[in-house]
């Protein structure tokens, strides 16, 4: 069985909402994902698929992502 957080990772980004400034329309027209806003930081969760093309547009656009 997968470990938990393993499968964690592969679905969600976790940054500070800041970091999606400027980008946030063109993101959220772009991927199918789900983001949720809390305290300062935005949860992106979606499919692998989404969270790898995702967190690939991020860095592209330099969004530091971990």
């Amino acid at each position: 069985m997968p470990d938990p957080s393993s499968l964690r990772d592969s679905t969600q980004i976790v940054l500070p909402c800041r970091a999606l400034d400027g980008l946030g329309e063109r993101f959220r027209e772009r991927f199918t994902v789900t983001v949720v806003e809390a305290d300062g930081y935005c949860r992106i969760i979606g499919s692998p698929v989404e969270i790898k093309a995702a967190s690939d547009f991020l860095a592209r656009n330099g969004v530091a992502v971990a």
